[in-house]
């Protein structure tokens, strides 16, 4: 078996946008990979410094949108370009975008499901960050990515993840399992 220091490999890990808008309600997004679920109603993100921290500073909420294949390439750009520096990034992107109806921030609607969220806390502020811990206020998904069942459909979103061993998107597959439900044939 090989070794390797330690890193940042937790796999896989998601690709969010993070959407907010400014204290003159001028849209921006991010791109972040380091979150996950903190309870079943909170999620937690772990946040560098950014134009979206400068407006969760004066705004406390937010959407969370999951990247897919063919939302990769913009939800890319927005990782790499900072709204600090390219005040007008969200314009290449060509995404359509709406007002939340829950809160106040942007959705993007090019992206199948959106979580409208809200700052629960931060945790371990400083000038390099912190840990944000948020409610999910909502979670909107377009119709077309629902199953059978009115539930939204991970296959038919084509979802990506961010693979930080070779900085590359990998597509999620098919389903290949039940949970709760296989392991049962060890009892």
């Amino acid at each position: 078996m090989m070794n390797f220091k330690s890193t940042a490999w937790l796999l896989p890990q998601p690709v969010l946008i993070i959407g907010t808008f400014d204290n003159d309600g001028k849209p921006n997004a991010m791109n972040a990979a380091w979150a996950g679920h903190w309870d079943m109603h909170e999620i937690m993100i772990s946040l560098g410094s950014h134009q979206s921290t400068d407006n969760l500073a004066v705004n406390p909420e937010f959407t969370v949108a999951f990247a897919t294949t063919g939302t990769m390439v913009a939800a890319d750009y927005v990782g790499i370009v900072s709204g600090r520096n390219t005040p007008e990034k969200l314009k290449k992107t060509g995404w359509t975008i709406e007002k939340a109806p829950n809160v106040n921030a942007p959705v993007f609607k090019e992206f199948p499901m959106t979580l409208e969220c809200r700052v629960k806390q931060k945790l371990d502020e400083s000038e390099s960050g912190y840990y944000l811990v948020a409610e999910i206020v909502n979670i909107l998904c377009d119709e077309k990515f629902l199953a059978e069942d009115g539930k939204p459909d991970v296959e038919k979103m084509e979802l990506i993840t961010y693979d930080p061993v070779h900085h590359t998107y990998i597509q999620l597959g098919k389903t290949v399992g039940k949970a709760f439900s296989d392991g049962k044939q060890l009892k």
